[in-house]
C-alpha cells in the first residue's frame, strides 16, 4: 500500500516536471519569437521621429507640430547629451544598464521585496530596455502577459542594438509629461533650453525625476512634488560620487521658474495657451503646401523632424487676427451665424505670403477660405480680364473713351447698377466707378482668347465653361480664391513681373540637409507700361472712386472693390452674397473676401464692398504698412 502511494507520488512529480519542462520550453520559445516578430513587423517604430518645426520670416518658431501617434518629439543624438544628463537617468532608472542583457535580475528582486513590504505591485524593476520596449510597442497594463511581451521585445532589442543605441532611443522616446517625449523636447518645454549641454544640474535632476511619474513629477503640473523628486535624484547622484555634497544642496534649493512667455511650443491643435498670433490658418496652409511640394502626407510631415522656413510676418499676422476678432468690422452678423471672411497678404516682390486668415474663428483642419476657389469675384476681376488686357493690347489707354450704354451681345445683355448710363466715359472713370457696360464692351473688343491669355499670365486659369463675356463682371462658375487674386494683383504692383504665391521658403531635414528651396522667378509677364498704367487707375479708384474706404494716411493705396448680388428668390434690393477688396501699397498686396458660407433669405450681406475695403485698410495700418 505504502509502496503504491510512493509510486503514485513519483509519477505525479514526474508529470509536474514534464509539464514544467514543457512550459519552460514554451515560455522560452515565446520569449525568443515574440519580440523578433514584433520588431520585424513594425520597422517604422524604430525610426528616428521628431516633431516638425515651422518658422516665420525672422526665424522664430511659430509651431512645433504634434506627431500623429504621440506629442512633441525632438530627436537628439547621444553625443549631443552631456554626460551628467546620461548619468542622472542611468543612476535613477537603471544603474546596471551597461551590465545586463535587457533584464536586471537584481532590480527585479529589489522591486519584488518592495512590493511584498508595501503589499502592492507598484514597483516594476523594469530596465531601461524594458521601458523602451513598453513605450514603443505596448500599453501600460500590469498583466503577466504584458510583462512577458515587454521582456521578449527587450531581449530582442539587446541583440539588435548596442547599449548606446538603446540609451539614445530611450532618452528620445521616454514620456516626460505635458505631451513631451524625450529629454530635448522636455528641456525646451520646462526650461526654454534648446542646447542640452546648457542644462544646469538642477534642471538635469528635474528631468531625470520625471519618468517615474510624468503627470505628477513634471515642474509645471506639480512644482512641489517635482522639487522633492529632484532631491531624490540628486541624493542618488551624490551617493554614486557623480556630484559633491555642495552641488547636491545647491541644486536641491533652486526654485523652479517657467520659461519666459513665448518660449513654449505652439500646438496646432490647442490654442488656449497660445499667445497671438496663433497662425492656425497659416500652419494648415504651410502643411498643405509642404505636402504638395514633397509628396508626403500630413502625418509624415508632422513627425519628419523637418524645419520649414516661411516668409510669414508676425506683425501682419497679428494685425489680421486682431482685426478679424473684432465684431465692429462685421456689421451684418446674425444672432445665429457670423459673417465669414478671409484675407491674404503677400509680398509682391517675391510672392511670399506674409499673413493669412481662412476664417474669423479658425480651428485646425477648418476650411481655409483664403485658398479655395469658391466665390465669384465680381468687379474685382475687371482689371484681370478686361482693363488689363485692353492696356496690354496697346489699343487703349486710361484716357480712352468707352461707350456706356445698354448693349446686347447675342443673348447676353449686361446692365449697370441702378440702370444709370453716361453715354461715354474714359477707361479710368469706368474703373473708378466700377461701371459694368464699358467693361463688357472692352472684353468684346479685345476678344476672349486674349483676355484668357492675359489672366493666365497672372496665374489665373479660366476654363472653357467660362469662355463668355460675363467674366468681365466676375461671373465664374467655380469662383476664385483670395490667394489667386492677390497673386494676380501683385503683378500690377511689381511692374508686370510674376511670382508664384507661396508660404514656404525652405525645408530642411533633421540633419540640416535642404529638401526644398523656393526659387522666385520674378518673370516679366506683362509690360511695365501696362502695370504702371493699371496702378495709376487703381490708385484713383481708392482716392476718388468706389474704394475710398481703403485709404491710408501717408500711404498710397491702389485697389479695386467687388460685389456679387444675392441670388435667392425675392432677394431684397441691395442684398449681396460676396464683397471683395483687392489692393496694394508699395510693399504688400492684400485681398479681402467677406460673406456668409451659405447665403439665403435669412443670411445675406446688406453692406457693400466698402466694408471689405475698410477691413483691408485697418489690417494694413495695424501691420504698419
Amino acid at each position: 500500500m505504502l509502496r503504491t502511494k510512493f509510486k503514485r507520488s513519483i509519477y505525479r512529480l514526474f508529470d509536474v516536471a514534464v509539464v514544467a519542462a514543457v512550459l519552460q520550453v514554451l515560455i522560452y520559445m515565446y520569449l525568443f519569437f515574440y519580440g523578433k516578430i514584433i520588431i520585424q513587423n513594425q520597422p517604422e517604430v524604430m525610426q528616428q521621429v521628431s516633431s516638425t518645426s515651422i518658422l516665420d520670416g525672422t526665424g522664430n518658431e511659430i509651431s512645433k507640430m504634434i506627431t500623429p501617434t504621440r506629442g512633441y518629439i525632438e530627436y537628439a543624438d547621444l553625443d549631443e547629451m552631456p554626460d551628467m544628463l546620461k548619468q542622472a537617468f542611468l543612476i535613477t532608472e537603471d544603474k546596471r544598464f551597461y551590465r545586463h542583457a535587457g533584464l536586471d535580475l537584481i532590480g527585479v528582486g529589489r522591486a519584488g521585496v518592495q512590493n511584498i513590504i508595501h503589499m502592492n505591485w507598484s514597483q516594476g524593476g523594469s530596465s531601461i530596455t524594458q521601458q523602451l520596449a513598453r513605450n514603443l510597442y505596448l500599453d501600460g497594463s500590469k498583466t503577466l502577459i504584458r510583462k512577458l511581451n515587454e521582456l521578449s521585445i527587450a531581449l530582442e532589442m539587446e541583440k539588435r542594438y548596442s547599449k548606446d543605441e538603446i540609451l539614445e532611443m530611450y532618452l528620445n522616446q521616454i514620456y516626460m509629461g505635458r505631451q513631451q517625449y524625450g529629454v530635448k523636447a522636455a528641456a525646451w518645454r520646462y526650461f526654454g533650453v534648446d542646447d542640452l549641454n546648457k542644462l544646469e544640474l538642477w534642471q538635469i535632476a528635474t528631468l531625470a525625476g520625471i519618468p517615474k511619474g510624468p503627470s505628477i513629477y513634471n515642474p509645471v503640473d506639480n512644482e512641489l512634488l517635482s522639487k522633492e523628486r529632484r532631491s531624490v535624484v540628486l541624493s542618488l547622484m551624490h551617493e554614486q560620487g557623480i556630484i559633491t555634497s555642495k552641488q547636491m544642496k545647491e541644486a536641491a534649493a533652486v526654485e523652479y521658474k517657467p520659461p519666459r512667455p513665448g518660449m513654449e511650443r505652439k500646438s496646432t491643435t490647442q490654442t488656449s495657451d497660445v499667445r497671438q498670433p496663433s497662425y492656425i490658418s497659416a500652419v494648415d496652409a504651410v502643411v498643405a503646401e509642404a505636402s504638395l511640394l514633397t509628396g508626403k502626407s500630413e502625418a509624415e510631415i508632422r513627425s519628419a523632424g523637418w524645419t520649414i522656413r516661411t516668409g510669414l510676418d508676425a506683425s501682419a499676422q497679428e494685425a489680421m487676427e486682431k482685426t478679424f476678432a473684432e465684431s465692429v468690422w462685421f456689421p451684418d452678423d446674425r444672432k445665429d451665424q457670423q459673417v465669414q471672411a478671409s484675407m491674404v497678404i503677400l509680398d509682391q516682390l517675391n510672392g511670399e505670403v506674409k499673413a493669412i486668415m481662412g476664417g474669423r474663428n479658425p480651428v485646425k483642419g477648418d476650411i481655409n477660405r483664403a485658398l479655395i476657389d469658391a466665390r465669384q469675384p465680381g468687379s474685382v476681376f475687371k482689371p484681370i480680364v478686361a482693363y488689363g488686357p485692353a492696356l496690354e493690347s496697346g489699343k487703349f489707354n486710361p484716357g480712352s473713351m468707352l461707350p456706356d450704354r445698354p448693349m446686347s451681345y447675342g443673348g447676353y445683355q449686361p446692365s449697370n447698377l441702378g440702370g444709370r448710363y453716361h453715354g461715354t466715359v474714359s477707361m479710368s472713370q469706368a474703373l473708378q466707378q466700377s461701371i459694368n457696360a464699358p467693361s463688357v464692351w472692352l472684353l468684346d473688343q479685345i476678344g476672349l482668347r486674349q483676355s484668357k491669355d492675359f489672366a493666365q499670365k497672372l496665374g489665373i486659369e479660366i476654363g472653357n465653361e467660362d469662355t463668355n463675356l460675363s467674366i468681365a463682371l466676375g461671373g465664374l462658375h467655380k469662383g476664385v480664391s483670395p490667394l489667386k487674386l492677390a497673386q494676380a494683383y501683385a503683378v500690377f504692383a511689381n511692374d508686370g513681373k510674376f511670382n508664384r504665391a507661396h508660404l514656404i521658403r525652405e525645408i530642411t531635414d533633421a540633419q540640416g540637409r535642404v529638401i526644398y528651396a523656393h526659387q522666385s522667378t520674378n518673370k516679366q509677364v506683362i509690360t511695365k507700361r501696362t502695370a504702371q498704367e493699371m496702378t495709376k487707375m487703381l490708385q484713383l479708384v481708392v482716392s476718388q472712386g468706389t474704394g475710398k474706404r481703403a485709404q491710408m494716411s501717408q500711404v498710397r493705396v491702389a485697389g479695386k472693390t467687388g460685389t456679387t448680388q444675392a441670388a435667392f428668390p425675392n432677394a431684397p434690393k441691395g442684398a449681396n452674397r460676396d464683397i471683395w477688396f483687392a489692393g496694394y501699397t508699395g510693399k504688400w498686396t492684400g485681398v479681402v473676401w467677406m460673406g456668409f458660407d451659405y447665403t439665403d433669405a435669412a443670411h445675406y450681406l446688406e453692406s457693400g464692398s466698402g466694408t471689405a475695403a475698410e477691413l483691408f485698410s485697418t489690417v494694413m495700418k495695424r501691420a504698419k504698412q
